[in-house]
């Protein structure tokens, strides 16, 4: 499960997993997102919060995450990877080969500068 925020005046999808990802955390996600960048173009940053990676459900929640990506990164400009998790810096060197969006990976005690830098004020 997915719990998301989107912060239309800076213009930041917050993700936070709380449990294994299903598949309908992606179309929820998608449902918040898609009208917000219709509208203006892009999203800033995608900040996903997480003190661990929860894994996936199924295999078919795994797919279904691969595909919201493979549908949005372009209009993301920057994804933080805030979490103590190994999957943070593995995550950072992986999606910078095949994704857009800049990549920065954090502590999660570390959400504050996660913000500035996605924001440009690092």
């Amino acid at each position: 499960m997915i719990e998301h925020t989107l912060d239309t005046a800076h213009s930041i999808l917050y993700v936070r997993p709380t449990s294994s990802l299903e598949k309908d955390d992606f179309r929820q996600l998608a449902e918040t997102a898609d009208p917000f960048i219709e509208e203006t173009g892009a999203l800033e940053g995608l900040i996903i919060s997480s003190p661990t990676f929860p894994g996936w459900k199924s295999i078919g929640a795994m797919v279904t995450h691969f595909r919201f990506v493979r549908d949005h990164h372009k209009f993301i400009r920057k994804v933080a990877l805030v979490t103590d998790s190994a999957f943070g810096d593995l995550g950072e060197h992986l999606a910078s080969h095949f994704l857009s969006a800049d990549i920065k990976h954090f502590p999660v005690n570390d959400l504050e500068a996660a913000e500035k830098w996605v924001a440009g004020k690092d």
